[in-house]
């Protein structure tokens, strides 16, 4: 093997390890603002998760701001969110079924559009800041009503509480929620 392929060789491993490195360290960066959280949730026969990253508000105003309105959100930081079910779903009379999707919102002063997405994403929006996702894997759209706070909810959340016989998907952040009731 030549001299000059094997300086060519060891270029490119080195600016490949460099590169790998850097984007580690720049992820590890990025989580400390937006830390990831993985929610389980099971109710009857049927397991729920949710991965998503948790941004903070840090006195900044969130909704019609830095979450414009009208516009696809990509539901909290860095990642595209995904939502997981073991079983078949009955969301506003439709049924999603078993599988992983990514949980998309366009948020509005008085309800929220909610968009479960059958492709996965590896990062919610593109280096321009432009959103990732692409409406013709849209399985699922609904719309909900925004329900006021009372108290500002510092740290975006997504929980999930039992209510009859619906599993209510919550979604909240500083002085705005949306419920998305589900049925098993």
């Amino acid at each position: 093997m030549s001299k000059i392929l094997k300086i060519v060789i060891v270029s490119l491993l080195g600016i490949v390890i460099i590169g790998f490195t850097g984007m580690y360290f720049m992820k590890q960066n990025t989580k400390k603002h937006s830390p990831e959280e993985v929610i389980n949730h099971t109710v009857k026969d049927a397991t729920f998760t949710v991965f998503y990253n948790r941004p903070y508000k840090k006195e900044r105003e969130i909704f019609g701001n830095l979450v414009p309105y009208g516009e696809v959100w990509r539901t909290g930081a860095n990642e595209a969110t995904t939502f997981t079910t073991s079983k078949d779903l009955l969301i506003d009379g439709t049924v999603l079924k078993t599988g992983t999707y990514t949980l998309w919102t366009i948020p509005n002063p008085k309800s929220w559009k909610v968009i479960f997405n059958s492709k996965q994403y590896s990062w919610g929006v593109h280096i321009d800041g432009t959103i990732k996702r692409d409406p013709a894997f849209d399985a699922l759209t609904i719309e909900v009503p925004v329900l006021p706070l009372l108290n500002v909810k510092e740290q975006f959340s997504i929980y999930f509480e039992n209510a009859n016989d619906f599993t209510i998907l919550y979604l909240a952040w500083d002085r705005t929620a949306i419920a998305v009731p589900i049925k098993v």
